[in-house]
C-alpha cells in the first residue's frame, strides 16, 4: 500500500467513526490518532492496511447495504455509513461532483460507479437493503390511468413517470425490492403542478410498488444554523413488514429546533484554527480577501433590494452575523452569494461564505476533502473543484446530520426486515439505450 494513502484512509474512517472509537479499534490511544491527523506522524507509520480493513468490513451482527443514486458528493452516504451501512452501488452524472466524491470515498473501488443511471439496466444493480436517492424534480406525465386501460395502453408508473428521473428510481425498486428506501427533494415537490406530481410519486411507491411510506417536510434547523426545508420520503417493503406502519418521521427523527448559530461554522479568524490555503491566510487564518464583495456588486444588491422593498416584494440579500441563522444555501450561491452574506462591519463590504464554511453549514466534517487539484510540470492545475463548483455541490447536497438521524432511526428496522443475502452480488454494469426511458 502507498504510505501516502494511509492518511487519506484515516480521514475517511474519521468521517464515519469518532476519534475515541478509531483509537479503540486500532489499539492505540486518542492522542496517537490526533497526532496522525495533524500530520505530526509520517504517513508510513499510520496502520493503513488495518484502517482499510475497517473501512471495508461489515460486522456480521450489524450489516446492511445500500445503493447511492444521484449521489452528489456523498452526504447521504456518510449518514448511512455512520449507521453501519456499506455502499454497494453509486451513480452520479456530474463530473465535478464525482471528483469530490472520489476524493472522499476512494475505498469504494469495490463496486462500480455508474455515471448516468438512465443507461443502467436495473437487473445489473447489485442487491441492496436500502435505496437512497436525492433525485431532481422534473415534470411528470399524469394522463388518466382509466383512459389508458380502456385503450389498452400501458399504465401505472411505467407510463405515468416515464421520461423522468423518478422513473429510474421506481424501476430499480421494482427490480431489486430493497427492504427500505429514503428519497429526498426540495419542499416545492409537494406543491408542484398543484400537487399532482407528488400524488403520482406517492401512488407509484404505495399502490404500484407496495411500500408503506411516510413523508414529511423536515427543517435542517434541527441540526445546523440554516433555514433549509426538504421533503423526505421513507418507505418499507410491505411484503416484508405486513400491514404495520414501521416508521414515523415526526416521531422517530424530528426533534425540537436547536439553538445553533452561524458563529459555529464561520472561520474564527483569530488563530485558533490552522489556515486552509485556498480559503484562509496568515497566522490568524483570516478569510481570503477574494470572498469580499466588490463595492459595485454591494451597491447593486442594495439597490436591487430597495427596489423590491418599494414594490412590496421580499426579494433582497441576507446579511448575517455570528448570532444569526442563515437562509437556505442554494446551488446558485456562486453567482453573488446574496442569500447569505457575512457582515464585516460598516467599514467593509460583506463577504460570501467560503466553500469550507458552506461545507460546515451543510454538516460536513472539516476533514471532508474539497479537491484542491495538482499542478503539472507547466503549472496547470488539474483535478481541482473550483469555488463555483464547490458552491453548487454543497448547495445541492443534503444536510449530513439530518440524514444521519434518519439513517440511525431506520437501521434497526432495516436489520429486522432485511433479507440476509442482499448486497453480495457484484455484476458488471451493462448499459441500456436511454431512449427507452423517454416519454412517447
Amino acid at each position: 500500500m502507498n504510505p501516502e494513502r494511509n492518511l487519506e484512509h484515516l480521514q475517511r474512517l474519521r468521517l464515519v467513526r469518532p476519534q475515541e472509537e478509531v483509537a479503540e479499534l486500532l489499539g492505540v490511544d486518542v492522542r496517537t490518532v490526533r497526532r496522525w491527523e495533524r500530520g505530526e506522524t509520517p504517513p508510513r507509520n499510520i496502520p493503513g492496511e488495518r484502517i482499510l480493513e475497517l473501512l471495508n468490513h461489515i460486522p456480521a451482527n450489524g450489516a446492511f447495504t445500500f445503493a447511492d443514486l444521484f449521489a452528489g458528493i456523498g452526504g447521504t452516504r456518510i449518514g448511512f455509513e455512520n449507521a453501519r451501512g456499506r455502499c454497494v452501488f453509486t451513480s452520479e452524472w456530474d463530473r465535478f461532483a464525482r471528483m469530490t466524491y472520489d476524493a472522499n470515498f476512494s475505498h469504494s473501488a469495490d463496486h462500480e460507479f455508474a455515471e448516468d443511471i438512465t443507461t443502467v439496466d436495473a437487473a445489473d444493480v447489485p442487491d441492496h437493503d436500502v435505496l437512497l436517492a436525492g433525485f431532481p424534480c422534473q415534470p411528470y406525465s399524469l394522463a388518466g390511468v382509466s383512459k389508458k386501460k380502456s385503450l389498452g395502453r400501458p399504465h401505472g408508473f411505467h407510463d405515468a413517470t416515464q421520461g423522468t428521473l423518478f422513473f429510474d428510481i421506481a424501476r430499480i425498486i421494482e427490480a431489486k425490492r430493497p427492504t427500505a428506501f429514503l428519497l429526498e427533494n426540495v419542499r416545492n415537490l409537494v406543491s408542484h403542478d398543484r400537487g399532482r406530481t407528488f400524488e403520482t410519486i406517492k401512488k407509484t411507491l404505495d399502490d404500484e410498488l407496495d411500500y408503506e411510506i411516510d413523508w414529511d417536510i423536515v427543517s435542517a434547523r434541527h441540526w445546523v444554523p440554516q433555514k433549509r426545508e426538504r421533503v423526505l420520503i421513507v418507505g418499507f417493503d410491505r411484503r416484508r413488514t405486513g400491514a404495520i406502519r414501521p416508521f414515523d418521521l415526526k416521531k422517530d427523527v424530528v426533534r425540537p429546533e436547536a439553538t445553533y448559530r452561524l458563529g459555529e461554522i464561520l472561520h474564527p479568524e483569530d488563530g485558533t484554527q490552522e489556515p486552509e490555503e485556498l480559503y484562509t491566510v496568515g497566522t490568524r487564518a483570516e478569510v481570503n480577501s477574494k470572498y469580499g464583495l466588490s463595492e459595485g456588486l454591494w451597491r447593486y444588491l442594495k439597490g436591487y433590494a430597495k427596489k423590491h422593498e418599494l414594490a412590496g416584494n421580499g426579494f433582497g440579500f441576507g446579511l448575517v452575523g455570528p448570532e444569526d441563522v442563515a437562509r437556505t444555501l442554494s446551488a446558485r450561491y456562486y453567482k453573488d452569494g446574496s442569500e447569505i452574506l457575512v457582515d464585516r462591519g460598516p467599514d467593509c463590504t460583506p463577504r460570501r461564505l467560503t466553500p469550507r464554511e458552506c461545507a460546515r453549514l451543510m454538516g460536513f466534517p472539516d476533514n471532508f476533502v474539497i479537491p484542491p487539484g495538482e499542478a503539472d510540470e507547466d503549472g496547470r492545475i488539474s483535478g481541482r473543484v473550483s469555488d463555483t463548483q464547490a458552491y453548487k455541490q454543497f448547495g445541492n447536497s443534503i444536510v449530513v446530520p439530518m440524514v444521519d438521524a434518519v439513517a440511525k432511526a431506520m437501521s434497526p428496522l432495516i436489520l429486522k426486515y432485511r433479507t440476509p443475502t442482499t448486497g453480495r452480488t457484484r455484476r458488471r454494469i451493462r448499459r441500456v439505450d436511454p431512449q427507452v426511458h423517454k416519454a412517447a
